[in-house]
């Protein structure tokens, strides 16, 4: 097994719904460099989730999303700058969502207002999801015959402009 290296990841962008896509699609390309198969669909849906409800309820759009690899635990944070969103009561379903299929979360304020939604997930460094066995495709059972010969119209030359049957 390699030894983790920490990692560090910050994206500042404008959420619109065209935009969530793209952001999950970024997210999950850094979780696959950074070795953590594993974790991209739990904090891809996480995020989106997230980044779906602000573009919902917020009037400020800019967001911040980080994430923090140390080796044993990815921390994914998104920050909003909107005052006057209320994680309590606009996010409440997409904060239980989330605290169902993380190890942590939390949510805290800044000295401007707005707030840092954060969720954890455990995870060990170069672990990838198991290979499954893909059984063979069935074969057939009944043979078709190919005919032997099959007369094909061909061009006899370029000067006699005679079609003639090729054996």
């Amino acid at each position: 097994m390699k030894t983790a290296v920490p990692c560090y990841y910050h994206l500042d962008v404008e959420v619109s719904p065209e935009r969530v896509g793209q952001i999950r699609r970024i997210l999950a390309a850094h979780l696959r460099y950074w070795d953590l198969d594993t974790l991209v669909e739990p904090v891809c849906r996480s995020a989106e989730l997230l980044l779906r409800a602000i573009d919902e309820h917020a009037t400020d759009k800019n967001t911040s999303i980080e994430m923090w690899w140390n080796g044993q635990h990815l921390i994914t944070a998104v920050g909003e700058n909107d005052s006057d969103l209320r994680p309590d009561q606009e996010l409440r379903g997409c904060l239980e969502r989330i605290a169902a299929v993380s190890d942590g979360w939390g949510c805290c304020a800044t000295d401007t207002g707005s707030k840092v939604i954060w969720f954890s997930r455990r995870a060990r460094a170069g672990d990838s999801e198991p290979l499954v066995p893909v059984s063979p495709a069935p074969r057939l059972r009944e043979v078709r015959q190919v005919p032997r010969e099959v007369p094909v119209a061909v061009a006899a030359g370029p000067d006699s402009g005679v079609l003639e049957a090729a054996r």
